[in-house]
């Protein structure tokens, strides 16, 4: 009898550890925890022009997440990050909206 009851243990902690590990899964995939990605997963910055504003963009090759730096001179800097949902950031000093998605890419709006 004490031998089925270890065994029953053994398989209950077998399968808690195999549904942490599950959910940590879906949670880095979703791109839930960016933060906790190491930073080779990043892929390089994409530097480009939008709507006069110089962007930053990167991409995290093992998740849904993205990130996006955005600056106007030295006047204004905003920053994006897209962990797993769509991010949106409005300028202070125009009329300017930007949208980052998780997949990098990057949209202004001027309403």
């Amino acid at each position: 009898m004490p031998l089925t009851i270890r065994h029953f243990r053994v398989s209950v902690l077998f399968l808690l550890a195999a549904a942490l590990l599950a959910v940590a899964g879906l949670c880095f995939y979703q791109g839930k925890a960016p933060g906790l990605l190491p930073e080779s997963s990043w892929g390089p910055w994409r530097n480009d022009q939008l709507a006069g504003w110089s962007t930053h963009i990167r991409v995290n090759t093992w998740s849904r997440a993205a990130e996006a730096r955005i600056n106007m001179g030295k006047a204004e800097e905003i920053m994006l990050t897209a962990y797993g949902d769509t991010a949106r950031g409005a300028s202070a000093t125009g009329d300017t909206v930007f949208t980052l998605t998780p997949d990098g890419k990057l949209t202004a709006n001027r309403p």
